[in-house]
């Protein structure tokens, strides 16, 4: 029988293990993160360990990330932001590599589960969240009623940017992850039709690795989207806008 697409995306126990009742099992998508922080952390390691003038490979990788990243709080939140520049460089690369990580053959990709998709997104909500509180106190629920609304549409417009300020990290956890879902289980498809058509199957091989090369640009699009994403619910917490 041949193998499901959605084979790839089971998550499999490697080490066993409960911890009364619950288990909390170390499996096959706990193991890639693992590696994606190895991964991270070597390359920035190597890369920083003897910093010159003239950067070599990690070092320019690095940088050229740095500013990436560093342009896009700027453009989204402004100088305040930079203090919490530190908090989207963290998001952005974690998603990025794990996102890079699922493109390499027989691994598993992290970023297709909602719940790790969702606990990001729950992660950037609360911390935006409090940051909010943190800087202006209870007037951070004037979020909730923008400035200029008339007092009889007061009752519709507070439930309507209620509901759409608690949808925040459903919606950026379900885009991450039906993105990289998506991708993945065309790619799949394509690769069993290499398989079972024989010399016919060149046409697929083509479409394949023209999709392959596609899925990695939407790996690198889709950690962008999320710390954008993240840029924009901050810049509402420190601006109020």
């Amino acid at each position: 029988m041949a193998a499901s697409p959605l084979d790839q995306f089971i998550v499999k126990p490697l080490i066993p293990f409960e911890v009364a009742g619950v288990d909390v099992s170390f499996t096959n998508s706990s193991m890639w993160m693992v590696v994606g922080l190895a991964v991270i952390t070597f390359l920035f390691v190597a890369g920083m360990r003897r910093a010159t003038l003239v950067p070599g490979r990690f070092q320019g990788f690095i940088e050229v990330l740095y500013e990436f990243v560093a342009g896009t709080v700027k453009d989204n939140v402004g100088d305040e932001g930079k203090k919490y520049f530190p908090f989207i460089f963290s998001i952005f690369i974690f998603v990025l590599f794990a996102n890079l990580l699922g493109m390499v053959p027989y691994s598993f990709t992290t970023t297709s589960h909602i719940a790790v998709t969702f606990a990001l997104g729950a992660f950037v909500f609360l911390t935006v969240t409090l940051i909010g509180f943190f800087r202006h106190g209870f007037h951070y629920l004037s979020l909730f009623l923008p400035a200029g609304t008339p007092w009889w549409l007061i009752w519709l417009v507070v439930p309507i940017e209620l509901v759409s300020y608690l949808s925040r990290p459903v919606s950026l956890s379900i885009r991450l992850a039906a993105n990289m879902t998506a991708g993945h289980i065309l790619v799949k498809v394509l690769a069993g039709f290499v398989a079972t058509m024989g010399y016919f199957g060149v046409l697929p091989l083509v479409f394949v690795f023209l999709l392959v090369g596609f899925e990695i640009f939407v790996a690198m699009l889709q950690a962008y989207i999320f710390a954008v994403l993240s840029c924009v619910y901050l810049s509402d917490a420190v601006h109020l806008h």
